[in-house]
């Protein structure tokens, strides 16, 4: 079978791949055994950009996992936590990149992207790079994660890799939140080129446990913001009819057993309830704390609010989540997991009230 762009070669475990008998049968099972195999060299040497929440926990897995990983961050406390665990710090996304074979980068907005990218000392600061493949896990807008594909394919390779001619880039934002990224569970969705997708598979499987390819640049934003659209709409709407049935005498508890006996079953009344008193483990059940915060959705609703707009579509539901969330925010409720909606837009009771 021909190769796209990218040849496998022997440095890429090229008989991990080809014991798989076609490409379909590249399923979990088989990406799982390749994940626990020997680092191939190619992927050996990781940088990793970004180390708040999400991106320390994504790296320190990395680490466990046996890459040779060096970071870089404008948070000095933060580059400070690996290199006393003698971790290699760059000063700058630039030098990071000359001593990589692949970046990571995990930043909280299209414009921290960009200028990582292109910037003063940026990754890009020179039309040659050492790295070959590049990938964002930052949850940005799809425009901006094709701006850095083609701005990352109008680069050259300081080295000859054999298996490609041009450095390669890969958008993958990731499902799970902190906790997923500290048990190393996450879910990748990846727009890009296969074959990269492919190769980078053992970098993703080191960090998460699941991974979605969604197409081509771009995508896997695309994938994030709809993903997330639909899960802020989902919330709103269970915690407005969870209000409603408090308000006409229904316990929101028997609410929810009807919603996941029925056709109102959703992730966000059977695995992520918004009634404190109702599930555990939740962060409803810890007065909002430690989730997905309200912040955070209002950016993502934002993103896919600028989408809409870019491909001329009126979708209300979009604009009213979006308008629903920045209220939240502006109440100073910025910091609460965004199911704090239920108890603040809804004046929704806890249970045991």
């Amino acid at each position: 079978m021909a190769m796209r762009g990218l040849r496998i070669g022997k440095g890429i475990s090229s008989y991990r791949y080809w014991t798989c008998s076609n490409w379909s049968y590249m399923n979990w099972n088989c990406n799982r055994e390749f994940s626990s195999s020997t680092i191939p060299p190619q992927l050996e040497r990781v940088g990793f950009i970004g180390l708040g929440n999400m991106g320390f926990q994504m790296a320190t897995n990395l680490i466990t996992a046996g890459y040779k990983v060096a970071v870089h961050d404008i948070n000095e406390n933060a580059l400070k936590k690996f290199s006393e665990k003698g971790i290699p710090v760059a000063e700058t996304p630039y030098q990071l990149s000359e001593l990589s074979d692949v970046i990571i980068t995990m930043l909280p907005s299209s414009s921290h992207v960009m200028e990582v990218f292109t910037g003063r000392n940026g990754l890009l600061h020179r039309s040659e790079v050492r790295p070959w493949l590049f990938i964002d896990s930052s949850t940005i807008d799809p425009q901006t994660s094709r701006r850095i594909s083609r701005d990352v394919s109008n680069c050259h390779l300081k080295e000859n890799k054999g298996f490609t001619e041009k450095p390669l880039v890969l958008d993958a934002p990731v499902s799970g939140g902190v906790p997923a990224a500290q048990a190393g569970t996450l879910t990748f969705m990846v727009g890009g080129l296969e074959e990269a997708y492919i190769a980078a598979k053992p970098l993703f499987l080191a960090m998460g446990k699941r991974t979605i390819y969604c197409g081509g640049p771009g995508n896997g934003s695309v994938a994030k913001i709809c993903n997330n659209l639909a899960m802020a709409i989902s919330m709103i709407g269970v915690s407005e009819a969870l209000s409603l049935g408090q308000s006409l005498g229904v316990e929101a508890s028997v609410l929810t057993n009807v919603f996941n006996s029925s056709s109102a079953r959703c992730w966000s009344s059977d695995s992520y309830n918004p009634v404190p008193g109702v599930m555990q483990g939740v962060p409803s059940s810890r007065n909002y704390e430690g989730g997905f915060t309200s912040k955070l959705m209002a950016k993502d609703l934002g993103l896919a609010t600028a989408s809409v707009a870019e491909v001329g579509r009126n979708f209300p539901l979009t604009a009213d989540a979006y308008n629903i969330y920045q209220k939240l925010c502006e109440d100073g409720h910025q910091l609460k997991d965004f199911s704090c909606v239920f108890r603040y837009c809804y004046d929704g009771k806890d249970e045991m009230s």
